[in-house]
């Protein structure tokens, strides 16, 4: 059997199961539609839409989940499309991805609890892994002549940097 090539871009949304991994609230069935919404163009559904998203893969800004990983491709595909209303917003979304330390500060601090939530540590390695896999981005989005885009950019090129 051939394994599935990976989700990448936001056509590949499909090739995820969605139904079988969770998010903040539970299943991450969601999250597909919430993709779409800040695909559409409107400005205003993008922004709501990208804020429930965030509350379901980066809680809070720094907690992340099993969905978060997942999900950076489709955010990176985002980010790189000029129709996309909250491009600036995602690369912000992005950066605190990857900046996450929660569950591997507390781990570190109390090594037992890494019996009870390694889930977790694994989780918020992946998914700051998958922010880093596609850095190469980068320079292209440095080159885009919205100044403040290409500040959420450097931001989060200073955080990968790191």
């Amino acid at each position: 059997m051939r394994p599935k090539k990976p989700a990448t871009t936001l056509r590949d949304v499909g090739l995820v199961s969605w139904h079988d991994i969770a998010d903040a609230s539970g299943s991450a069935a969601a999250i597909p539609y919430l993709l779409a919404a800040i695909a559409s163009g409107d400005e205003a559904a993008a922004l709501d839409a990208l804020d429930r998203l965030r509350h379901r893969i980066c809680q809070y800004g720094f907690v992340v989940g099993q969905a978060t990983a997942v999900t950076v491709p489709f955010l990176w595909d985002l980010a790189q499309r000029p129709e996309t209303t909250c491009r600036v917003q995602i690369l912000q979304l992005l950066r605190n991805i990857a900046d996450a330390r929660q569950w591997e500060i507390t781990a570190a601090a109390y090594p037992k609890l890494r019996r009870h939530h390694g889930d977790y540590v694994e989780w918020e390695s992946a998914a700051r892994h998958a922010v880093r896999a596609q850095r190469g981005v980068l320079p292209r989005l440095l080159a885009e002549r919205d100044r403040e885009l290409v500040h959420a950019t450097r931001e989060l090129a200073t955080t990968l940097a790191g």
